[in-house]
């Protein structure tokens, strides 16, 4: 599913509401998200997950394609652990 998609389904669900108010609403959610991340704070979503950024310090890389090694500078990388119940909702059908 594409943003988009997820707009327009929301906006199904609520009738009331205008589509271009719930695409402003989801880009704002997502907004904050990423702004959050971005100052390196966790974001939790109870019942979905948790959305974290993860440090990987520096290290020596390897070209795939020469064999040579590289020096890798430390990064930062969005990290998401799914809730409890998303992954009860995602397993449900298993077993």
């Amino acid at each position: 599913m594409i943003k988009s998609e997820l707009v327009l389904r929301i906006a199904e669900q609520y009738p009331h509401l205008y589509q271009r108010d719930v695409e402003a609403i989801v880009n704002r959610l997502l907004d904050e998200v990423g702004d959050a991340m971005g100052r390196g704070d966790r974001v939790e979503l109870r019942g979905f997950g948790t959305f974290s950024v993860k440090q990987r310090e520096a290290r020596i890389g390897r070209n795939p394609r020469t064999g040579e090694s590289v020096a890798v500078a430390k990064k930062h990388a969005p990290f998401f652990k799914t809730g409890k119940e998303l992954r009860d909702r995602m397993n449900k059908n298993d077993g």
